[in-house]
Order: structure tokens, then C-alpha cells, then sequence
């Protein structure tokens, strides 16, 4: 059997470990956490709907469920055109790599003052930490937003800002002292969320006025400080908890490695999540494969890395690694998948969103939003672990 070895435990680096083990490849995938972090629901980890546990799926299962082996360990650099990833404790050679390692965030001044939800796991229970301590106290400022990346526009997470925020409302709200909290919104682009489309933006709006949500966009962030945010201009927000952020870009390990990369130090792949060296030098069969966050995503405008995109990255690659080992022309590639999909999360109820090259859409979904996601955690967790079985597409 072919040897894989695969970077990274997360959405990306799991699903691409089960596919592959469908084909009797030999799978060895490596992460410096020993569980998966379901990042779309830890959402509601801040307001306490839902326990770290809850979130986390245990790597250990997941090669029990499905035969790969496992390494904990954390990776020091890739040498690809050596066909050698070094790491803390061993040295590992490969027929196969798939890059799967997500990304690095972009540092601001002042970033230590801020916590973020898409960040180190563990954040999500320092969030919950400082909205409880508000909320013990009866009043507060919390401002929460998120910003951009102009070197690489589609490593941007606005989505998870709005759930927090909006799930904070909520519960201000259950206990009856919203009136005694200002909450703002802020964002360093003009329009943040055009990129779900002129309905969504339309949307977004409305919802802010209507609960009562300070909005401060389109300014630069000069500063994030331990008593608000300063932007350019001379605007100050101030803030007795602020949660950012921040967009991503190139992995650190990448500047330690051999893999093209572009202005954002992200990883260069084609359609087939193949990495395509200039060099002169790069070996036959050279094999290497980067997907999820990790990757420079080539698209439209409009791109965003999203969960089920990087889902379909590993499956094609998957794929595309069979048909080179079976000598099969066919390969499968994820530019035709390209759309933004969530269920955005309120607390009491939900949007769906969509965008494509054809439409962008935006329905409330009072209450049964709020249900539909709730249930998609359990059936990502259950159907991850081979105990109910998979819907095809998801």
C-alpha cells in the first residue's frame, strides 16, 4: 500500500484520512492537538449553550473508527522537494503529503488585549470567562468584529463574529439586562459581509438597528488597547471586552519550508489541490497536496474558506491520489464548488446563507435555524465517527 501522510487534524486533514482509508491507502496523519475542533458550533461555548467537550472530537476515535495512524506531535518544517517533514520528535518520509495545517492570523498592535473565537481552542472558554464577568457585574462594553486580509481577501471569517455577538444579544436579553450593555460591531472594510451579497448586506443592517448594535466600519484599526479599539481618524471605541478576528495568512511553519507560496504566504495549488513547483530540481513523482486554509484560494471576489469547501478539497484529493495510483486520466477539482453556505446562528433563531456566481440569498429562519444547526453538530460528530451514516454532499 502507497504511504499518505497528511498535516493537521482539522476539517481538512480528517475527512481527506477518511476517504483515502475507503481506498486501502496507508494513512498516517499528524496534529499537535489530540482532538478535532468543531469551530462552527463552538459558537455558543461564549454564552454557555455548549461545552468545550461538546466541540471537540477525540483524534483517537476517529483513527479507531476508521484505521489511520495517529502521531501527536508538532511539525518544525516541510522539505517536499526532499520528500521529508521534520517535526518535534521525528522525522517522517512519505510516498503522498497533503498539507492540511489551516493558517496563521495576521498580527495587529495591541492584539494581546483582544481574545478571538477562531483562534486556539481554549480562547472560546477565555471569551465565556469575560462575558460572565460582565455579566456578574451588571453592565458592560463589549465590542466585537472582525478584519481583512488585502494581500489574500478570502482568509476572512465574519461569519462566527455576527453568531457570538448576535448569541450575546440573546442571552443579555434572557436576563433582562440588554438595556444595560452597549454592543458594537466593527469592521475595517466598508462593507463587511458583501460578500454574501446585496441581500445579506441589506440584511445585516436591519439586524443591527434592530437590536440596538453600535456599527463602526470602513476605518482603519490603529490599535486594539485594554479599554477599546482606536482606528484611524482619531475614533476611539471603548470596550470592556473585545473580541477580534483577525484574517488569516501563511501557516509560520511555511516560512520554514519549501512549498510556493504566495504574497500572503499561503500555499500555491491548481484546481486538483496539486502543488506546482517552478523548480528545477523537484522530484519525480513529486506528489504533494495542500487543501483547507492552508491554500492561496483562487476564485472570484467573493471566495470565502469555509468548512465544507475544504471538506471538498479532501475528498477530490482523495480522489485525485486514487487515479494517479490506478493510472485513471479523470481528476476532480473544487473551482466548480466554489460557493459561501452557512446557517448563521442567533441564539433564538438563524439565516440561511447562500452565494454563488448566480445569486446570493439571505432567509430568516426564526427558532428552526437555530434547531437545524444545533443538529448539524450532532450529525457532524455521529457521522464522523461511523456511527450514523453519511448524507451524501455533507
Amino acid at each position: 500500500m502507497k504511504k499518505v501522510l497528511i498535516l493537521g487534524g482539522g476539517f481538512a486533514g480528517v475527512e481527506a484520512a477518511i476517504y483515502l482509508r475507503k481506498n486501502n491507502f496507508e494513512v498516517t496523519l499528524i496534529s499537535n492537538r489530540d482532538y478535532l475542533f468543531v469551530y462552527p458550533t463552538s459558537i455558543w461555548i461564549p454564552t454557555g449553550d455548549a461545552s468545550f467537550e461538546e466541540n471537540c472530537i477525540p483524534l483517537e476515535l476517529l483513527q479507531k473508527a476508521h484505521g489511520f495512524e495517529l502521531i501527536i506531535d508538532d511539525v518544525e518544517s516541510i522539505k517536499s522537494l526532499e520528500k521529508k517533514v521534520y517535526c518535534k520528535n521525528k522525522t517522517y518520509e512519505y510516498e503522498y503529503l497533503i498539507v492540511a495545517m489551516g493558517s496563521g492570523k495576521m498580527k495587529h498592535k495591541g492584539l494581546e488585549n483582544t481574545l478571538t473565537i477562531c483562534g486556539e481552542p481554549t480562547e472560546s472558554l477565555k471569551i465565556k470567562d469575560k462575558i460572565d464577568e460582565l455579566i456578574a457585574k451588571g453592565s458592560g462594553k463589549i465590542a466585537m468584529g472582525f478584519g481583512g486580509n488585502p494581500k489574500d481577501p478570502s482568509n476572512v471569517r465574519g461569519g462566527p463574529t455576527f453568531e457570538v455577538l448576535f448569541n450575546v444579544h440573546n442571552k443579555l436579553k434572557k436576563l433582562g439586562i440588554r438595556e444595560n450593555f452597549e454592543l458594537t460591531f466593527f469592521a475595517p472594510m466598508k462593507e463587511p459581509g458583501a460578500r454574501m451579497g446585496p441581500q445579506a448586506l441589506k440584511m445585516m443592517d436591519l439586524f443591527f438597528n434592530k437590536l440596538d448594535i453600535k456599527v463602526q466600519v470602513g476605518k482603519k484599526i490603529e490599535e486594539f488597547k485594554p479599554n477599546g479599539i482606536s482606528f484611524e481618524d482619531d475614533i476611539f471605541i471603548e470596550s470592556d471586552f473585545t473580541m477580534f478576528i483577525a484574517a488569516g495568512d501563511g501557516h509560520k511553519i511555511f516560512q520554514n519550508s519549501d512549498l510556493p507560496l504566495n504574497e500572503a504566504g499561503l500555499v500555491k495549488i491548481n484546481d486538483y489541490c496539486e502543488i506546482e513547483h517552478d523548480y528545477d530540481d523537484v522530484p519525480e513523482h513529486y506528489n504533494v497536496f495542500a487543501i483547507g486554509d492552508s491554500v492561496a484560494l483562487e476564485g472570484p471576489d467573493w471566495r470565502a474558506k469555509q468548512g465544507h469547501i475544504a471538506e471538498v478539497m479532501a475528498r477530490n484529493t482523495a480522489f485525485n491520489i486514487n487515479a494517479m495510483e490506478e493510472n485513471i486520466a479523470e481528476r476532480k477539482g473544487y473551482f466548480e464548488h466554489l460557493n459561501i453556505l452557512c446557517v448563521m446562528d442567533s441564539g433564538d433563531g438563524a439565516a440561511f446563507v447562500y452565494r454563488s456566481d448566480k445569486r446570493g440569498l439571505m432567509i430568516p429562519m426564526p427558532v428552526v435555524g437555530h434547531w437545524m444547526k444545533k443538529g448539524w453538530g450532532w450529525y457532524y460528530r455521529n457521522s464522523k465517527l461511523g456511527k450514523i451514516p453519511r448524507i451524501p454532499g455533507m
